[in-house]
């Protein structure tokens, strides 16, 4: 397309001009559904995510630094579809740890005690750390994102990410350690009397 254009919309854009906004969204919107479709499957997630996307930009439209248009929706679009794809397959990370953990706690209601007042106490373990130190943590251990990713997410430097991994860490050794020594001697004592 023409870059003078282009900058035309940005420009009208930016000033709020819902002309502008209305011709980038006809010009671009069918082509990032396209986008979004490919690599979802899924009519009404690819609509939404193109909607956000809209939203976000009428939103922040003073704000935005926008050199090249394209680019800069179509790495929306990028980043979105890797955002969705990631919660999708990770949805329930830490519900899945549990049912890894539910695999040994066999059938007893001692296990089921056990393995219940563990679970309850990673919840308030986790409960417990200031807000951004949990979603670090969690992201980490149980979503398994790279120290990379997370101070990317966060717009932390690394050292500021590993600095909140040492201290939930700390935090949750702390907080568990009684309740791992009893959880893990309970199932050493169910496997040898099995």
């Amino acid at each position: 397309m023409d870059t003078e254009l282009h900058r035309e919309w940005v420009n009208g854009l930016r000033s709020g001009d819902q002309k502008a906004f209305t011709a980038i969204y006809k010009a671009y919107w069918y082509q990032m559904f396209q986008v979004v479709y490919r690599k979802t499957n899924e009519r009404e997630v690819a609509e939404e995510i193109v909607q956000e996307i809209f939203t976000r930009l009428w939103k922040e439209r003073s704000t935005l630094l926008i050199t090249h248009l394209d680019r800069y929706l179509f790495t929306a679009v990028r980043y979105e579809v890797i955002d969705y794809l990631r919660s999708k397959t990770k949805t329930t990370a830490l519900d899945d740890f549990f049912g890894e953990l539910t695999e040994y706690r066999g059938t007893d209601t001692e296990n089921t005690i056990l393995y219940n007042d563990l679970k309850e106490s990673i919840h308030r373990g986790l409960q417990e750390l200031p807000m951004k130190s949990r979603d670090i943590f969690v992201k980490s251990r149980f979503e398994y994102w790279s120290v990379a990713d997370i101070s990317k997410h966060y717009q932390l430097s690394e050292k500021a990410v590993e600095y909140h991994l040492t201290k939930a860490l700390k935090h949750m050794r702390f907080y568990l350690s009684e309740h791992i020594i009893i959880y893990l001697s309970a199932l050493y004592l169910a496997s040898v009397l099995l």
